[in-house]
């Protein structure tokens, strides 16, 4: 895990990733210092979202080491309570990440993914764009240094996408990080491509 005396930053430090026996990319090195954002790029079966779950340290990996400040993953799955009300869901995820004002936090996180008028609405009843909208919503929420962002433009419409890239841009320019794998043209200005 990160020094919290320095600045967070993401490093990878010669990672081989294997998952159901098969080695998906090895030896990989990158660095990603504040305000630094990585595109991860590659045909399906590459091991893009093994790449985002061993930074997440949710996957170990065969060799090498990661270094990671807090992270908030928004996966495929946006691993929201579907019988809560969505202000609820988020609300929830927000007192595990053990934010200050987490009622706030989601709050701003509603208002920024333009999801406001749906706060008290249940999970289910959400279109599947919108449940991408509220994952990013618990991305933003968290306030975590590091964001990884697994195919976060799937299911959202221009409007949405350009949410998602304004909300990249600021988190950003605030000193975050973002790791992105994406098949979809998403604007991560200066972003280094991870290709696997």
């Amino acid at each position: 895990m990160a020094d919290h005396d320095q600045p967070p930053r993401l490093a990878f430090h010669g990672v081989t990733g294997v998952r159901g026996g098969r080695r998906l990319f090895a030896g990989l090195r990158f660095t990603l210092a504040p305000g630094d954002a990585a595109l991860v790029t590659g045909p399906n079966g590459a091991g893009k979202s093994s790449l985002l779950r061993i930074a997440a340290g949710l996957l170990a990996p065969a060799e090498g080491r990661v270094e990671a400040p807090p992270c908030a993953l928004m996966a495929e799955a946006a691993a929201l309570d579907s019988g809560q009300t969505l202000e609820d869901a988020l609300r929830f995820w927000a007192a595990l990440d053990a934010v200050p004002e987490p009622a706030r936090r989601v709050a701003d996180a509603l208002t920024a993914t333009g999801l406001a008028t749906l706060a008290q609405v249940p999970v289910r009843l959400l279109s599947t764009g919108q449940r991408r909208r509220a994952a990013l919503a618990r991305v933003v929420a968290s306030e975590a240094p590091l964001w990884l962002l697994d195919e976060p433009a799937n299911g959202l419409d221009a409007a949405s996408v350009a949410t998602l890239e304004a909300l990249v841009a600021e988190h950003r320019a605030r000193g975050g990080i973002a790791l992105v794998a994406t098949h979809t043209d998403i604007a991560l200005p200066g972003a280094r491509v991870v290709a696997l």
